[in-house]
């Protein structure tokens, strides 16, 4: 539902990522935060633009 509202407002999917990580997991919690941030920086600006 969530990437189907994300469509509606003309935000990309590939905005939205979930991962399930347990506590016991930092270095992968790491690993999916710093190539979630690559990615984004690769999709470029929010097509929305940026809140007054």
């Amino acid at each position: 539902m969530t990437r189907e509202l994300l469509a509606l407002m003309g935000i990309a999917n590939e905005r939205l990522a979930l991962e399930w990580v347990s506590s016991a997991e930092a270095g992968r919690f790491a690993e999916i935060v710093t190539s979630f941030t690559e990615k984004v920086k690769d999709l470029g600006k929010n097509p929305i633009g940026v809140a007054a």
